[in-house]
């Protein structure tokens, strides 16, 4: 299972929700909104930014929208 974190409004966040659904990516979705998530975010990650994917099958863990993409088209959709 994947987890996403995101903020409400977010125009990365939304990149990255439109891209998933798109080509039937589940995540569990985490806001940040909520300020323990966000600390759960800055713990995890170092930064208090997102999108941030969360791969723990492959054990991958990343930041910014193009690469969250990139990482999806390659590694979830199916060809």
């Amino acid at each position: 299972m994947m987890t996403l974190y995101v903020k409400t409004g977010c125009p990365y966040c939304i990149k990255v929700l439109n891209f998933a659904k798109e080509n039937g990516i589940d995540f569990e979705l985490k806001n940040i909104a909520d300020d323990a998530v966000a600390a759960e975010l800055v713990a995890r990650g170092g930064k208090r930014q997102v999108p941030y994917l969360v791969d723990s099958n492959r054990g991958v863990e990343m930041y910014e929208s193009e690469d969250i993409v990139a990482y999806l088209r390659e590694h979830h959709v199916k060809h």
